[in-house]
């Protein structure tokens, strides 16, 4: 666009300048994954949502293309000294990419695994906090850190030294007052060590005394006792000394020379403090949170109560409230109690703290405290709780990029969320939007429709342009845009019911309640009304119950599908039994792999505190086997094709001919039943969205014996198209004589529950009743809460 000419003498100015006509993304040639060579124009600072099935490739598009050159560019903007502690990004496999501007993702990864991180630190509203009860708190006890649990109390007797002129004179003691409670070290938890779990007292250093995990009798970590010379490595810890046996378990860190190297000597005890117990236990590998279960027990700090503050902090208050109490509130009190001080010295910073508090509340997150470890939050609670950082900044002509961001929400609070993704984008931002449900597909500016199936069947666009011309396209989306499901005719009758009494976890305010067995029950209710609470706090503890949550797949990224549901096991021993040799050659895990990348397929670099950098191996390609493991075949491929092999490819391969395996079948049977047919076999698990990691177990636990099987929101990631398929799996899991328990929020599996159960009739202390129990039909005649009326309009009654 060239700027329009105006006569020579003319004054006016011209209508459009050249640096507004800069109003597109331009996409072009993208490759990237399953993406096919495809080019797009996004308007900028409107709203584009994406859309199509799973595995089409949106992400890849969003995320793996646009996102990431933002990311590689922006990084390309700091020196070469920065550059050189930061990942080096691979430039993402696309022709042209203009009109880039800075891209912030908010996706679902759960916040830092940090076990001093709360809701309260990752959105600086603990800072705020402190600031205040700092200016107003009475008695006052010193400055914002004197109220934060992450600093010490440091005091110093005569340690400045003050220089003057010539000379140099010490000065008296200093004391900086911070917030910590000293017991647990702002932990709000202690906790007692079983010795006799780190170490067998009958064995020596040499023979292996220490059994924590990764301390081999030859490795480094053992060495470090046995020739730091502070103990005898040949005799048993039972006959150690008591100053040896201090020293083995309690020294301080002292330095040491073993082998020429220089290195620090610290008791066994402190070691493990630091090691595992800093971290949050979720984060940790299964074998680490195995010993940490069996050898720590954990316990309320009695000399805080939890609170990880020290006697000080909480003894300064505001309106009779410490800092304390006021972290521990629920978050839409806490924004209450805020608007009712009224001091004009801290007016600017009490604003601020009431909108930040109050974007909470919209955002449909008031039921939160501050002082909820932020590891704890779901996946959709962490991606708006990354939002609030943002509705507040200054930032404009950003690109924002959202992953599902309606995922746990009610259909109450998709209306919120609507209009917070809208106020991003007045504020003149671009924003990108990776979605499914339809009510937020309905407030696009533009529309992506990408697919027209998932994995090698996707990766095209097969619809650009508004809401309305989606709907009128014939696309796969578009003809499922407005379904709507009808209730059942006829319910199924109980074979007995599921007794829950009393129950109080978290905001249950004693709830008895009779789930019905042997039917398809939906448990509902906006988000943070006590639906989790209820069922994994009082059901999934139960026997011949199979609770399956989106929560992370314990497994490293050597795991794919392939690995976790037992799939490689007869894949191996197909290809071992057709070419007369050992299965250990087909694991990349094992004889096979490939010796420099060793199976892994990809060379990551950790950079200490940066994010690790992975590159695809130049030995194997990527392969991740040995070029003679290779050479074997069975009907006609590698092993490395077959898990590069998409589930359903897969399935007729194993199915019939001469690499027919009905064990293999089986399984693949399973995954394809799930939804998961465009999985590729051998796809790492840590690159899978949450509901594919639930869909991922479900087909694992479809082999097993429960008789109740707990699902937790199971349309998550789901398109509208599939989301039939998944009823029709929980219909022949009930028909075959299970009894289904189903937490979700998506209308289209209310309408077809036999039995409700619906929570609320809020979030928080305003939820944890049990607002109605019965069938569908009931639900919308009533209309008596916010479900019932959410539901009613969605079947059109």
């Amino acid at each position: 666009m060239s700027t329009p000419t105006t006569p020579v003498g003319d004054t006016r100015i011209a209508d459009t300048h050249v640096a507004d006509s800069h109003d597109l993304l331009r996409v072009q040639g993208a490759r990237e994954n399953n993406l096919k060579d495809i080019s797009v124009d996004l308007p900028k600072r409107r709203l584009t949502v994406f859309t199509g099935v799973s595995g089409s490739g949106k992400s890849s598009l969003v995320f793996g293309t646009i996102a990431a050159e933002s990311q590689r560019m922006i990084n390309e903007t700091y020196s070469a000294f920065v550059q050189g502690f930061m990942p080096s990004l691979a430039r993402p496999d696309v022709d042209v990419l203009e009109g880039l501007t800075t891209a912030i993702i908010v996706d679902q990864e759960r916040l830092g695994a940090n076990a001093r991180s709360t809701v309260g630190t990752v959105t600086d509203v603990n800072a705020m906090l402190r600031i205040l009860f700092s200016r107003l708190g009475q008695p006052h006890v010193g400055s914002p850190q004197a109220f934060s649990f992450n600093v010490a109390s440091v005091h110093g007797d005569r340690a400045v030294t003050i220089e003057r002129g010539t000379g140099k004179e010490a000065a008296g003691s200093f004391t900086l007052t911070g917030g910590m409670c000293p017991r647990c070290e702002g932990m709000g938890t202690v906790n007692e060590i079983d010795l006799a779990e780190l170490f067998d007292e009958t064995k020596s250093l040499a023979e292996g005394a220490i059994t924590i995990p990764g301390y081999t009798a030859d490795g480094w970590a053992v060495r470090q006792y046995a020739e730091s010379g502070f103990l005898d490595a040949t005799k048993p810890i039972r006959d150690y000394t008591e100053t040896e046996r201090n020293d083995f378990l309690y020294k301080e860190p002292t330095k040491v020379k073993i082998s020429g190297i220089n290195l620090t000597f610290e008791g066994l005890v402190p070691k493990i403090q630091k090691s595992f117990l800093s971290k949050d236990r979720d984060a940790l590998q299964p074998h680490i949170r195995a010993f940490v279960d069996r050898a720590v027990a954990f316990a309320v700090c009695p000399d805080c109560g939890g609170t990880r503050l020290n006697e000080g902090a909480r003894s300064s208050r505001i309106d009779g409230v410490n800092i304390a109490d006021a972290c521990a509130m629920q978050i839409s009190d806490l924004a209450e109690w805020v608007r009712g001080i009224q001091d004009p010295t801290v007016a600017p910073l009490l604003a601020n703290l009431r909108h930040t508090l109050d974007s909470f509340v919209e955002i449909g997150l008031g039921y939160l405290s501050l002082d909820r470890p932020s590891g704890t939050l779901s996946g959709g609670e962490a991606q708006r709780t990354k939002m609030i950082r943002h509705l507040g900044s200054s930032l404009t002509d950003v690109t924002y990029v959202f992953d599902e961001p309606t995922i746990g929400l009610h259909p109450h609070d998709i209306q919120k969320m609507n209009e917070l993704l809208l106020r991003l984008r007045d504020k003149g931002n671009t924003v990108l939007v990776v979605e499914h449900k339809p009510e937020a597909i309905a407030i696009a500016d533009h529309v992506v429709d990408l697919g027209p199936r998932a994995g090698t069947a996707g990766g095209t666009i097969c619809f650009e342009g508004t809401v309305e011309g989606l709907r009128a396209s014939g696309t796969l989306t578009g003809r499922h845009l407005d379904d709507r499901a009808a209730v059942k005719e006829a319910v199924r009758t109980p074979s007995g019911a599921l007794e829950v009494r009393g129950a109080t976890a978290n905001n249950l305010h004693d709830v008895d309640v009779d789930i019905p067995l042997g039917v398809l029950v939906v448990v509902t209710g906006v988000a943070g009304s006590g639906k989790s609470s209820l069922i994994h706090g009082s059901v999934s503890s139960q026997d011949d119950v199979v609770s399956i949550d989106q929560g992370a797949i314990r497994g490293s990224r050597r795991s794919n599908p392939a690995t976790y549901t037992g799939l490689l096991e007869p894949i191996r021993k197909a290809f071992a039994k057709a070419n007369g040799v050992k299965p250990a050659l087909f694991s990349a895990n094992s004889e096979g792999a490939c010796p420099t990348c060793n199976g892994a397929g990809m060379i990551y670099t950790d950079l200490g505190v940066m994010a690790s950098v992975a590159t695809v191996c130049e030995e194997c390609g990527g392969k991740r086997f040995q070029a003679s493991v290779l050479e074997y075949t069975l009907g006609g491929k590698d092993i490395s094709e077959v898990l590069a092999m998409p589930v359903t490819e897969a399935r007729e391969f194993f199915g019939a001919g001469e690499a027919r395996t009905p064990a293999a079948s089986a399984i693949l049977d399973r995954l394809e039943d799930v939804g998961l047919g465009y999985l590729s076999l051998g796809q790492p698990l840590t690159t899978l969205s949450g509901g594919e990691r639930q869909r991922l177990k479900l087909a694992t636990h479809l082999g097993e014996k429960g008789g109740v099987y707990v699902l937790d929101e199971p349309t998550t990631g789901l398109h509208l198209a599939d989301v039939e398929q998944l009823l029709g799996l929980l219909d022949r899991l009930v028909d075959s004589g299970k009894s289904v328990i189903v937490i979700e929020h998506h209308q289209a599996v209310m309408a077809h529950a036999d039995w409700i159960v619906d929570l609320g009739p809020g979030a928080g202390h305003d939820g944890g009743h049990v607002v109605f129990e019965g069938t569908p039909a009931d639900l919308i005649a009533a209309r008596s809460t916010l479900t019932g009326e959410h539901l009613a309009r969605y079947v059109g009654a």
